[in-house]
């Protein structure tokens, strides 16, 4: 790959779109940027950001446009993203944001933009039966026999459904995907830097999609 590459990864919420990110990061040694992972945090430090982010999170809606490209500006200009390059994942969710992040990158533009496509129902079912240890943040899948109360097997800590991963509040989420995020699609198409990759299969196929994608645009 080539040196600094930079890359945004889009598609709907549940995709499976976090994990394979961090896949990424790893096999090319170079940072993920959530955008989520970063408002979750400031919701956690109590900060005047995580403040005003909270009750937009926990209904399942999208923090502004000015917000967050400060956000990403802020990170972007980081000695880790300048140097070796990034993977930008939940920014831009709108055409404005996309706007802003052109005249962000300006003079090194990203490389290669991919929609990880996972069909609208098996999305609503991954992310509602997904469980989040309030502590590590570790990951559980819902069985609907789940024990009580349920116990963290790396921390010890709570495993809860967060607020924002209930049924309904998905369904707000992606309604708002389908209304401002997917026109990102043909915003990067026209510019010819979109990817389409199938997100359904096994994790390790969907890795092998996305790296042949990104090894193809070196």
């Amino acid at each position: 790959m080539i040196p600094g590459a930079r890359l945004i990864i889009l598609g709907r919420q549940g995709a499976g779109k976090g994990t394979q990110c961090v896949r990424l990061s790893r096999h090319y040694v170079v940072p993920h940027i959530s955008t989520g992972d970063m408002l979750r945090a400031a919701v956690r430090e109590g900060t005047e950001l995580g403040l005003i982010a909270k009750e937009v999170i926990d209904t399942g809606g999208l923090v502004g446009d000015d917000t967050m490209i400060g956000i990403v500006d802020e990170r972007l200009g980081k000695s880790d993203a300048s140097s070796r390059g990034y993977i930008l994942d939940g920014f831009p969710r709108t055409v404005t944001q996309a706007e802003a992040l052109a005249g962000i990158t300006a003079e090194r533009p990203i490389h290669v933009v991919i929609d990880l496509d996972v069909p609208r129902e098996i999305v609503v079912e991954r992310i509602s039966s997904r469980r989040v240890c309030r502590d590590c943040g570790t990951n559980y899948t819902s069985s609907g026999d789940d024990p009580r109360p349920w116990i963290c097997d790396v921390c010890g800590g709570d495993v809860a459904q967060r607020g924002d991963d209930t049924p309904e509040a998905v369904n707000r989420r992606l309604d708002l995907y389908e209304s401002q995020t997917a026109p990102l699609i043909e915003y990067y198409g026209q510019r010819g830097q979109l990817v389409v990759v199938n997100g359904v299969g096994h994790p390790d196929n969907v890795f092998k999609r996305l790296t042949e994608v990104v090894e193809s645009r070196r």
